[in-house]
């Protein structure tokens, strides 16, 4: 039984612009691809203006011969640069010196060949287009990963507002209703311990030191969700956290220490204070520590704001995907405000989590301005 034909797959036909004075190397160039089985739709120029005029069409390649009319191979690539126009670009010549072969290369050249060795030409021409169209995928691929991460983080800052908006409203509500609600109990039941009978007094007592209890868990509550003191600025809040913290874990000592309190918006305090917050969470959780500081410093318009511990500390690079979670949030939640996160830690030495943040000052409309390349690096 035969087997079945095979479906035969066309070769790609190149678009490619033939920079030549001479009509009879243009045809030697065109035989020698077409020998080679080099499918090319041609158009040949020879003018630097005639070369710039067609960049408006789309282009696979540029062979260009180097000695043309009133100018010169590298000059055209030079203008081509200039024009920003990506081209794969192969330099021809009958006769070129080590020198501009070099300098051609240096300006960004793919390759060049001599008119007496032309054997090479469509391997070449066919390298540089196939390495162009890679390049080009690597950037769109590069492009599309940014513009998912520029929609993540916009999506990261819609969230984070959405549920700081939630606590705020949570935090009104516990104090506007279940607070006002508390302390109105509170005053009935002190009403019948002053005037019910003995037993029914003493009831009402122990109701009231219960009711006590439970007031003061709204109150942490409502601090927790939408510290009201962080209207103050960021370190008069981190002052009310850090005692808060200190009072809840005993052995613990924590300090803040600030050389200034930096006018922030109100976007990136929330985003330091509650990188704080988190920090303190997982001092307390895991680190095992006997001594925390936060420190906030400020340069070169950057607030870096540090948390560092004494206690057992970890080996980062042997976390399991789950355990960094929460810093994974942190950093998204930074990078939705132009912030990034530093960890170091190693086992026994304790954990230093940095919080480095572009200011944008109360009031002030303009951020500092900040290499986005660079920012990526950073991070």
């Amino acid at each position: 039984m035969n087997p079945p034909p095979q479906r035969a797959t066309s070769a790609p036909v190149w678009r490619v612009l033939h920079v030549e004075d001479s009509e009879l190397d243009h045809l030697m160039i065109q035989a020698l691809l077409a020998q080679a089985g080099v499918s090319v739709l041609w158009r040949r120029v020879d003018t630097l203006p005639e070369v710039l005029q067609a960049l408006s069409e789309p282009w696979d390649a540029i062979v260009c011969d180097y000695q043309l009319p009133g100018t010169s191979g590298l000059e055209v690539l030079r203008a081509l640069r200039a024009a920003r126009a990506s081209i794969p670009f192969l330099l021809v010549s009958g006769e070129i010196g080590e020198e501009t072969a070099v300098e051609a290369m240096r300006e960004g050249a793919a390759d060049y060949l001599l008119k007496t060795h032309l054997k090479r030409l469509a391997p070449a021409l066919q390298q540089a287009i196939r390495a162009a169209q890679a390049q080009q995928a690597r950037d769109q691929a590069h492009e599309a990963l940014r513009e998912s991460q520029r929609q993540l983080q916009a999506l990261t800052r819609h969230l984070q507002a959405h549920i700081e908006a939630e606590r705020a409203a949570m935090a009104r509500e516990l104090h506007d209703d279940v607070g006002s609600a508390l302390t109105a109990l509170k005053f009935d039941l002190a009403w019948l311990a002053r005037h019910g009978q003995p037993s029914q007094a003493a009831r009402a007592e122990q109701a009231m030191a219960t009711l006590d209890v439970a007031i003061a868990a709204s109150r942490r509550l409502m601090l927790n969700l939408r510290p009201p003191i962080l209207q103050e600025g960021l370190v008069p809040a981190l002052h009310w956290l850090i005692g808060q913290f200190e009072r809840q874990q005993e052995g613990i000592q924590a300090q803040l220490v600030s050389d200034a309190d930096i006018p922030l918006d109100e976007e990136r305090a929330l985003v330091a204070y509650r990188f704080v917050q988190e920090a303190l969470h997982n001092v307390a959780k895991h680190a095992r520590a006997t001594r925390v500081t936060v420190e906030l410093a400020w340069a070169g318009g950057v607030l870096t704001v540090e948390v560092r511990d004494d206690g057992v500390g970890m080996n980062v690079a042997a976390l399991p995907p789950t355990a960094g979670l929460g810093l994974r949030g942190l950093r998204e939640r930074a990078a939705s405000v132009g912030a990034w996160l530093d960890l170091s830690s190693a086992p026994g030495a304790g954990t230093r989590l940095l919080l480095s943040l572009p200011v944008l000052a109360a009031g002030n409309d303009t951020e500092i301005d900040m290499d986005a390349e660079w920012l990526e690096e950073a991070r």
